[in-house]
């Protein structure tokens, strides 16, 4: 009877271990990830703003089709040109002074076979949290050419409202829909 438990354990710890391996952390390169927004201003011309700060994990487990998203932008990162800059980072729009960080994480990533094409999380803005859905294209992991350290990269995009999130200035001059475009790339972390 003592051995059958010990074999159990033992079986139990070689899952868990196996689990472990198959699961992969990769952190965010913030000089390659560079979040973007896009939004029509009074319907001539689309205005873009990137974010300079990015920091997150993804987790992912490739076999299991399974992974997490935890990242964080920093608000007052934003660049776009002097005039616009300053106004959407004011507490008429992104409040970077008392909202620093955007956020999105998710538990549930979407894959079409052995591609990731999306994840389904939420979105943290100005204080309140949305569910979001972002289409992920271009995934790929292989070994980064340059150092070759284990790496993945490709594209995520949403469109969102912005009034979902309370920021209701200038409606009119600027959409309600923000289009958000995420190039990534992750370094596996090393343990």
């Amino acid at each position: 009877m003592q051995q059958s438990y010990k074999l159990a354990a033992l079986f139990g710890a070689m899952l868990v271990s196996a689990s472990a391996m198959a699961q992969e952390v990769y952190v965010f390169d913030a000089k390659h990830t560079t979040p973007a927004f896009e939004v029509t201003h009074i319907g001539f011309s689309q205005q873009r703003g990137l974010f300079g700060s990015t920091t997150g994990k993804v987790s992912i487990d490739r076999a299991a089709k399974k992974g997490t998203i935890d990242v964080s932008i920093a608000t007052a990162s934003l660049v776009m040109s002097q005039a616009l800059q300053n106004l959407v980072k004011s507490d008429e729009f992104l409040n970077v002074e008392k909202f620093p960080a955007m956020t999105y994480k998710s538990a549930d990533l979407v894959f079409d076979g052995d591609n990731l094409v999306g994840a389904n999380g939420e979105f943290t803005m100005l204080g309140v949290t949305k569910p979001v859905a972002l289409k992920v294209t271009n995934f790929k992991c292989a070994p980064n050419p340059f150092n070759k350290r284990p790496m993945c990269g490709g594209e995520a995009t949403a469109t969102l409202k912005r009034t979902d999130f309370g920021m209701k200035a200038a409606l009119g001059a600027a959409s309600d829909d923000v289009r958000i475009v995420i190039p990534f790339e992750a370094v596996r972390e090393q343990s």
